[in-house]
């Protein structure tokens, strides 16, 4: 996900998107301790995407 989609995100859709960040991270673990990781660069990535999300939100929240 780009910062220019995450920037024109509303409170509620990036929640959303955060709580289904977070399932598929969780998966990614498991997949992890399975060796079923086909890229594992992936988890890094959703990982800063659950940041930039949190952030936006932050800055919402106080604006």
């Amino acid at each position: 996900m780009k910062k220019q989609e995450i920037k024109k995100m509303s409170k509620d859709e990036a929640l959303k998107n955060i709580d289904k960040l977070k399932k598929d991270l969780f998966n990614f673990r498991f997949q992890k301790m399975n060796s079923q990781v086909t890229n594992p660069a992936k988890i890094g990535e959703t990982k800063k995407t659950i940041a930039r999300l949190k952030t936006l939100l932050k800055g919402k929240i106080n604006a």
